[in-house]
């Protein structure tokens, strides 16, 4: 890759530098992510399933799988919230291009939202009468 005359300015971190400089850059996202109300719901929402599965006497595998499924929500949830701030700042005006992309990453976070739902109403319908 051929450096341009900003990146000789920039020092990059190496080794545990980066890592902790990448740790910080998320922990930010997580704050950014934070503000949005949606999210807040779906940490909400996960947490109560939590309870739920503790209530009905869920297995270890199920919450395993639970928590993976609320991680990639959480995720998609990012960068859907990404998108719709880049689209905001490049494209303050209504536009049809702007609009699909949020549209399509909301699509992303409902399908989401489908499969931890359907998945948590297994676990307790497996839990109670299987």
């Amino acid at each position: 890759m051929e450096k341009t005359p900003l990146d000789s300015n920039i020092e990059r971190a190496t080794g545990i530098r980066r890592v902790i400089a990448a740790f910080r850059y998320s922990m930010q996202g997580l704050a950014r992510l934070w503000q949005e109300e949606a999210f807040r719901h779906e940490v909400i929402a996960f947490a109560a399933a939590l309870v739920l599965f503790a209530v009905v006497g869920a297995g270890a595998l199920d919450y395993f799988v639970f928590a993976i499924l609320m991680l990639v929500l959480f995720a998609v949830e990012s960068l859907n919230t990404a998108i719709e701030e880049l689209v905001d700042r490049i494209s303050p005006e209504i536009s049809t291009v702007g609009r699909h992309a949020k549209d399509l990453g909301s699509f992303a976070v409902f399908c989401l939202l489908c499969a931890n739902g359907f998945f948590a109403l297994y676990v307790v319908v497996q839990s109670l009468w299987g």
